[in-house]
């Protein structure tokens, strides 16, 4: 036999690392069984953080070198998410605020909904007929789209240069997903981009038991933001007046211009809390559940019966309310009265958890932020950030603490030092994860996030800011969670239905061709099915129901090929050859039909798995 040798070192090498791959799997089922027997969840999780097999590997290495058991076999979440297109054009739009494009972008929006087309192309074509004889270019000739469009340029370039984008935000959503699933610590996730859907996403997540968790990772956008503030003192009077004219029965804006002026004049009407009420109303106009007291208090004071407001100097906190109330205080503080009243540059935004420190549960903070900017933006932006740790503070409490580059921290720096003894919002997603005082000016760059959060709060938030803002925001359009029961139900079958295929397999060698020769083919099945583990292993793959069928089919080539080769050297038996000449010509006759037979068979594997998804994957 030529290159012998060759094949034989071959062969070792392919067994010791199929050896060492598998022994994860082995080594990672050890330490699952030892930490069960560790009643307290603290000490059972620092025992698996002290874990290292083989004095390098830590757990959690293990488990994801493992050979890993996919969404149907092991459980956890699947779920289809959608990058928000229309976000992505009005950013490159600048916001822009033109009516023609405002309409455009309404007309396209609800086309999408029945139509086959994208939204590129229904923009484009509802733009050219809103504002006819009017350029793409004079809506999106803006600093996003700068050496791309300009003035001149022309509509095809312009829906050239929205679609590259499009594409552009897709892929960088695609690379922030997997970041933020990764640093999790999901075990061999799969992650693809939907074709012919626009925007879509298909996330598989094996062994994930925190769904809600999850959810809130792979939505957010990480748009985080550093806001000025105003102190209550200054809020609370335009609250009072606003206040005062819902009771008086007033639900849009009269034409008046003196309004803001008397506002500012105005002394902060007394909150609900310590009013004196004389209360007439009687319990026929009470609401269902409510007392009478109740609903005269709702009728005298529509906002201040909910939003409780803070006396004295209450930094950027202008009110408390219970968060069954916010919705409805959400709707008057930024009705149509409230724009007229409530200054310009004012924006309310609600804390991100509930206030420590109060009798009640579940009751929210009401924050003033400060708009200092021409265009509405923030002074700083979440684009500085260049790292961020879930650590804990001097207090023993969790935190996330944030470095800056080079002119976030020149930018931090002006902020604070122009705010000394005010608050500084911290903003993510539309909520105010924190406001503390500044004592001085920071320099450096470092900053921190700190507030009524638990380990798990801090962890998911660094991950969040540290992977990336998603370039438009996500959303979940699809989800499936596949519990653990269906998951063991699954491998149980799956486990039978291979292990019948397996002796069924042996039992033909041994029928059809004698105990010896029928054990020898058997011997090579099994060494089959250790080289295929070991490699599954190396790859990291995940093992699914699909998986396993692949296995049992990948078997049945095997015993396909031991069927030619015995039937060969039955025929040189026949033709009165000796033992050690007819072994020789019946593997030597077959080679040319096994090869064929293996290599079209691995052509199909590579197009399968390269064209294919979720279950097609799997069987390739």
């Amino acid at each position: 036999m030529q290159n012998k040798g060759l094949v034989i070192c071959v062969a070792v090498l392919l067994t010791l690392a199929s050896i060492f791959y598998l022994s994860f799997s082995v080594a990672t089922s050890y330490y699952d069984s030892q930490a069960a027997k560790i009643k307290d969840p603290i000490e059972r999780q620092d025992y698996l953080d002290s874990v290292k097999y083989l004095g390098i590997y830590s757990y959690q290495k293990c488990l994801e070198t493992q050979i890993g058991l996919g969404l149907d076999l092991k459980g956890g979440m699947n779920v289809v998410l959608e990058i928000s297109v229309p976000d992505v054009v009005e950013t490159l739009a600048d916001h822009k605020q033109d009516a023609a494009f405002q309409k455009a972008m309404d007309e396209a929006k609800q086309e999408e909904m029945s139509s086959q087309k994208d939204f590129i192309t229904l923009f484009v074509d509802a733009y050219h007929k809103i504002a006819p004889g009017h350029k793409l270019a004079e809506v999106f000739a803006t600093q996003q789209l700068k050496g791309k469009v300009s003035t001149q340029s022309s509509d095809a370039e312009v829906e050239k240069a929205l679609r590259d984008e499009v594409a552009s935000a897709i892929d960088n959503s695609y690379n922030v997903v997997t970041n933020r699933i990764d640093q999790y610590g999901v075990v061999q996730p799969n992650i693809q981009k939907l074709e012919g859907q626009e925007g879509r996403l298909m996330v598989e997540m094996p062994g994930i038991r925190e769904p809600e968790r999850m959810r809130k990772l792979l939505q957010g956008s990480a748009n985080l933001e550093f806001w000025e503030t105003y102190n209550s003192q200054e809020i609370t009077p335009y609250l009072a007046q606003l206040d005062q004219r819902l009771a008086n029965g007033e639900t849009k804006t009269e034409a008046s211009d003196s309004t803001k002026t008397e506002a500012a004049g105005a002394k902060a009407e007394p909150s609900a809390k310590n009013a004196k009420l004389t209360l007439t109303a009687n319990k026929k106009n009470a609401a269902p559940g409510e007392d009478a007291q109740t609903a005269a208090m709702k009728k005298m004071h529509p906002l201040f019966s909910m939003l409780q407001t803070i006396p004295g100097d209450g930094l950027s906190v202008v009110g408390y309310a219970s968060v069954r109330d916010t919705a409805a205080i959400n709707k008057l503080i930024h009705g149509q009265l409230a724009k007229q009243i409530l200054p310009s540059d004012l924006r309310l935004l609600w804390g991100a958890k509930p206030a420590e420190g109060l009798s009640k549960k579940n009751v929210y903070e009401l924050y003033a932020l400060k708009v200092t900017s021409a265009d509405g933006r923030p002074r700083i932006e979440g684009d500085v950030i260049t790292d961020a740790k879930d650590q804990f503070d001097q207090f023993g409490r969790p935190q996330v603490s944030m470095t800056m580059n080079s002119e976030g921290a020149r930018e931090w720096a002006a902020l604070t030092k122009a705010n000394v003894g005010k608050a500084i919002a911290i903003v993510l997603d539309g909520v105010v994860y924190s406001a503390p005082r500044v004592t001085g000016e920071i320099d450096g760059g470092q900053s921190s996030i700190s507030g009524n959060f638990t380990i798990e709060d801090t962890k998911d938030l660094a991950n969040t800011l540290k992977s990336g803002r998603m370039p438009a925001p996500a959303k979940i359009v699809q989800e499936e969670v596949v519990g653990p029961t269906l998951g063991a139900q699954s491998i149980q079958q799956g486990l039978v239905s291979f292990a019948i295929a397996f002796v069924l397999l042996m039992l033909y060698m041994i029928v059809m061709y004698n105990v010896i020769p029928g054990m020898m083919a058997n011997l090579a099945l099994l060494a089959n099915l250790f080289f295929t583990l070991g490699v599954l292993a190396s790859f990291q793959s995940a093992l699914t129901m699909p998986g396993i069928a692949g296995i049992v089919l990948t078997l049945g080539t095997a015993v396909d090929a031991n069927v030619l080769i015995y039937e060969r050297i039955k025929e040189e038996l026949r033709l009165g050859k000796g033992m050690k000449q007819a072994l020789h010509e019946g593997y030597s006759n077959a080679f040319s039909a096994i090869f064929d037979s293996n290599l079209t068979s691995l052509i199909t594997g590579v197009i399968l798995l390269v064209t294919g998804t979720g279950p097609i994957r799997g069987f390739a």
